[in-house]
């Protein structure tokens, strides 16, 4: 998985540590990273914390997306696109 995502970044152009961050892993698969869909996205993952805590939020989300991510060989699976 680590190299699917490796060319994701260096196809993008961009630095980015999609290692730690969710918003630059979005970014990495060519997906909107802003506030309003990483909310959306923690509404369908099931996300049970506080919406308004975003940094809680994202490290949950990047641990969701990193397992989805891995399940499925390295691709974005296409109910998370």
């Amino acid at each position: 998985m680590a190299s699917v995502m490796d060319q994701c970044v260096a196809e993008c152009g961009q630095s980015l540590n999609w290692r730690a961050s969710i918003v630059d892993t979005m970014k990495a698969l060519g997906i909107d990273s802003s506030l309003d869909h990483r909310k959306q996205l923690a509404q369908e993952l099931k996300y049970t914390g506080d919406m308004n805590d975003s940094a809680s939020m994202n490290v949950w989300l990047h641990a969701q997306l990193m397992t989805a991510l891995a399940v499925n060989g390295g691709k974005l699976p296409a109910n998370l696109a």
